[in-house]
């Protein structure tokens, strides 16, 4: 089953082409699920959370599962929002790093997230995808 924004959109948000939300101002929860590939297409994982700075109301970063099998053993990575850029043919996110570089990436567990809001840890994960960190 494809599923992307366009078959979560509950509430026929994109329903009608340009009129209303578009590529440039989407709904969080269409967007949660969304497969995310490199630009030679390789499937990456899918996005199972967004985190918000809660002080600039942006969308710091994607939360990206990748890796196991039916949601076991997979990894979690916070890619930051600016690495990430929307497919709106293929309706998903294409994120600019090969499988071998994802699978070095700093990540995580489902069950022990870092703490994001640390400059240090943020640092370091916008330096390894190559966008800039700029703190509230």
């Amino acid at each position: 089953m494809n599923s992307d924004y366009i078959t979560r959109d509950n509430f026929g948000m994109y329903a009608h082409g340009t009129d209303g939300p578009g590529p440039n101002l989407m709904g969080a929860d269409t967007l949660l699920g969304n497969g995310v590939s490199n630009p030679d297409g390789e499937s990456l994982g899918d996005i199972k959370e967004f985190m918000l700075d809660m002080t600039t109301g942006k969308v710091a970063y994607a939360v990206l599962s990748f890796g196991g099998v039916l949601g076991l053993g997979d990894k979690l990575f916070a890619v930051p929002w600016g690495a990430l850029t929307l497919d709106t043919i293929h309706k998903r996110f294409t994120l600019d790093v090969s499988k071998e570089t994802l699978q070095k990436a700093p990540g995580f567990n489902k069950d022990r997230w870092p703490s994001m809001s640390d400059k240090t840890w943020a640092d370091g994960v916008h330096k390894f995808y190559g966008t800039p960190y700029t703190q509230a």
